[in-house]
């Protein structure tokens, strides 16, 4: 994960800042700080998280090394140590997150505006469209999209929280818009 030479030096300072040594402590946190920060980037990346989370992320990594120091065991590496620490503090914001995928509005907006151009889709189509949808995914498109309905009046139709409704209707259009990308290739 990291060099040889760069966790031994981490892992120096460490014992000297156990030892109580703040200067060593200070040194330990600004030269591990960006190899942080690089790896919870690439695994939020990896996972599918926002690049926003990374510094955050970073923090509660920076904190739960405060916290936990006085449970490294000395005797052994400490990369591992710290890259566990990483890894559960993603997971952490994984969870609070739920399952959310952000999907970039532009991503839909160039499949609607080749539709809409072409004339716009007839029912058939739009019935056929809905059909690889879960049944409720379908009705909250139905209301919102094609009825007008607000994300208030849907909530209320389906005795649903408004957050609910809008987090269904974001995964479906996701998966209309993946279906109409892969239909035009």
């Amino acid at each position: 994960m990291w060099d040889q030479g760069l966790e031994q030096e981490w892992a120096d300072l460490m014992r000297m800042a156990l030892a109580g040594d703040s200067a060593a402590y200070r040194q330990f946190l600004l030269c591990v700080t960006p190899h942080l920060r690089a790896m919870a980037r690439s695994r939020c990346r990896t996972l599918g998280a926002p690049d926003s989370e990374t510094e955050d992320i970073v923090q509660e990594v920076l904190l739960a090394i405060h916290l936990k120091r006085g449970s490294w065991d000395s005797s052994r590496p400490i990369g591992p140590w710290i890259g566990a620490i990483v890894r559960n503090k993603i997971i952490d914001a994984l969870r609070r997150r739920g399952r959310r995928t952000n999907v970039p509005i532009e991503d839909v907006m160039d499949t609607l505006a080749a539709e809409e151009q072409a004339g716009g889709l007839a029912q058939m189509d739009i019935d056929s469209h809905l059909a690889t949808l879960k049944r409720r995914q379908q009705d909250i498109v139905r209301s919102i999209s094609i009825d007008g309905d607000s994300i208030r009046e849907t909530a209320n139709r389906f005795e649903m929280t408004e957050g609910a409704v809008r987090v269904a209707l974001h995964r479906a259009l996701k998966s209309l818009a993946q279906l109409c990308r892969i239909q035009s290739t």
